[in-house]
């Protein structure tokens, strides 16, 4: 989010950082001034106009609403306020017209969330959504900074022959993949699962939409992908579908000569764009549309879309027509 706020240029008075006491003291860099970490305490609130919040469910809990109540934009990146329909949740090109002048809580959405959306939406605006079945492959970021490191080591130790210590996840992620990210449900859900079913029936205003989606995490280190084929209520040529990518916000249309028209991670990472490729026709012909897309998750997935909304809030950015 720093690094973000800095190459867009936001406008930005004073940097104040709060943490926990384990990171309280240190200094991190904000274009050519190191900025020091202070505690977060009730006192941080104070003459705060923008807060961005990135510390878990318990920390946006406590301290979001305080920031809030005296008079801060809160984006907050957790799960805390995304169920909550009385606080708006946000994709900017979506519905960022929801935000402005606004003050108090915005929720910024889950990470899988955001690129599914934004290339769906267009095929929802058109021609309407009748079923998404979507398999996403996420990488390690998602987790945080002990899970990178956790691949690291384990990709290290098995090229070696050393032993592969595990303590983030339930399973070795290297040179491995499970279908878990979060606890299960009794209805066979993992949290991941029924955050991107919640959220994508929230933003595409459909609460009856079949949304069958299972969520993998795979040894990656940085973007999401997803396979996705969206079932249409009217006929839905694959030109059409493409002409609609092409000019939708956030999204990049992958073209080519032929079929290999897709992204990987690697070429993804740091990039802001969604985006989408290998857009063809599947089952039922005519009505499903097949497409392989692929984010930054640390970027439009979280850091880039808190701050876009705080752009759109501020009038520092237009909005874009539903």
């Amino acid at each position: 989010m720093i690094r973000t706020l800095e190459q867009r240029g936001f406008p930005v008075g004073e940097l104040r950082l709060f943490a926990s006491r384990r990171i309280q003291g240190r200094f991190l860099e904000f274009g050519r001034t190191k900025v020091p970490v202070r505690l977060l305490e009730e006192s941080a609130a104070d003459g705060i106009e923008v807060a961005f919040f990135s510390a878990g469910g318990a920390v946006s809990r406590e301290f979001a609403p305080l920031f809030a109540s005296k008079g801060a934009l809160v984006i907050d990146n957790s799960s805390a306020f995304r169920q909550d329909r009385s606080i708006p949740l946000v994709i900017p090109e979506l519905n960022g017209g929801e935000v402005v002048g606004r003050t108090g809580i915005v929720a910024n959405p889950n990470c899988s969330t955001v690129q599914l959306v934004l290339a769906v939406a267009p095929l929802q605006r058109l021609w309407g959504l009748r079923q998404l079945f979507v398999a996403t492959y996420q990488s390690v970021s998602g987790t945080g900074g002990r899970a990178m490191q956790e691949l690291a080591q384990q990709s290290r130790a098995h090229m070696d022959g050393g032993t592969l210590e595990r303590s983030v996840y339930p399973h070795q992620i290297a040179f491995n993949l499970f279908p878990q990210i979060g606890d299960f449900g009794d209805d066979g859900l993992n949290i991941e699962e029924r955050k991107v079913v919640y959220e994508t029936r929230r933003f595409l205003k459909d609460d009856a939409l079949e949304v069958n989606v299972t969520t993998v995490r795979v040894p990656v280190f940085r973007c999401h992908s997803e396979a996705v084929v969206a079932v249409t209520k009217q006929r839905a040529s694959v030109e059409a579908v493409k002409q609609a990518l092409r000019s939708a916000p956030g999204v990049s249309l992958v073209e080519g000569e032929d079929a290999a028209s897709y992204v990987t991670p690697v070429f993804a990472e740091g990039r802001d764009e969604v985006f989408v490729g290998r857009v063809r026709n599947a089952y039922p012909e005519g009505h499903g549309i097949a497409m392989w897309v692929v984010s930054d998750n640390l970027r439009k997935g979280a850091a880039l879309n808190a701050v876009q909304i705080a752009e759109v809030a501020l009038g520092l950015a237009p909005v874009h027509a539903a």
